[in-house]
């Protein structure tokens, strides 16, 4: 009896090409792509992967298998959202990954929409990065997920995932207060190019749209410093340490010692939910998208006389 696992290990090396491409893919290490692979190899009684310079390649077994591995793949999927379908109610477990923004400013209420109009449905929630996130849908190890693009930069999807809109939130700049523009009604990014910036984590998406953002307004950015939430970026804000850009979805309480300033060419993300196509059907997932874009609907966002902190 083949592994189910180990046929995804082996549809991520067809698709991705390699061990480590895989292994980003399936968000596991390399050694753990690897050992699945010398154990479906043991399954099936012949060679999957070759040696090809540092690399590996599929065999011809391994080809064959993998074109196998894929449909299995998609028949599960359907098999589960055919028989949710037809039990026609929202039950089990619906597996959502969210980015941290999303966590604190949307899922909230949409977990408590979703307790009130499923009460038997079983929801699941793990905070990660939006490329993550969807990686892990890919794979079947998530449901949904919440991702974004940035309005001037998208974020590719995978084919086979399904995406629908959910918000569009704008950003604004932080800066001390006792910076120069404090005091400014509107900004432009170009305003700061003496300035040193704190920013996401390098090769995270949100990094790469500033550095490419600020290089588009012919700004050479100076990232100076690197930090994962916002919370802590806003607090070397206040320590006088740089600017950031700070979404207004999931904002909290805004140090005393920071001003956020709207960008007169307003600064947004657009959030989005994303699903297999294969799993339509299921009940469990059209009622978190549902759910989902009712709290859309209801954010809160900081109007401009709430920006100043």
């Amino acid at each position: 009896m083949l592994n189910l696992e180990r046929l995804r290990t082996l549809d991520a090396l067809a698709r991705h090409g390699s061990v480590s491409g895989a292994a980003d893919g399936l968000h596991v290490t390399t050694s753990a792509v690897s050992q699945q692979m010398a154990k479906l190899e043991r399954e099936v009684g012949q060679p999957l992967l070759a040696k090809n310079g540092r690399g590996v390649r599929l065999t011809d077994a391994g080809r064959l298998l993998a074109e196998h591995a894929a449909r299995i793949i998609s028949q599960v999927e359907r098999a589960q959202a055919e028989v949710e379908a037809h039990r026609g109610r929202a039950v089990g477990e619906v597996r959502i990954g969210a980015f941290p923004t999303a966590m604190r400013g949307l899922l909230p209420a949409a977990l408590t929409g979703l307790r009130a109009d499923h009460p038997d449905l079983r929801p699941r929630v793990r905070e990660m990065e939006p490329e993550e996130s969807m990686a892990a849908v890919v794979r079947g190890d998530l449901d949904l997920a919440l991702t974004i693009d940035w309005y001037n930069k998208r974020m590719p999807v995978p084919a086979e995932l399904v995406r629908a809109h959910l918000l569009d939130d704008a950003a604004d700049v932080a800066v001390p207060a006792g910076h120069p523009l404090a005091a400014a009604a509107q900004v432009s990014l170009s305003d700061f190019a003496e300035d040193e910036w704190v920013s996401w984590n390098e090769g995270q998406f949100c990094h790469e749209w500033l550095v490419f953002t600020l290089r588009g307004t012919g700004i050479e950015p100076r990232i100076t410093h690197i930090a994962e939430e916002h919370h802590t970026q806003l607090a070397f804000v206040e320590a006088g340490l740089g600017v950031c850009v700070t979404p207004r979805l999931g904002r909290g309480p805004v140090p005393a010692g920071v001003r956020l300033l709207p960008v007169c060419d307003t600064v947004r993300r657009h959030v989005y939910v994303v699903w297999r196509a294969d799993a339509d059907r299921r009940p469990s997932v059209r009622a978190a998208v549902e759910a989902l874009r009712a709290a859309a609907l209801g954010v809160v966002r900081p109007s401009l006389s709430d920006l100043a902190g």
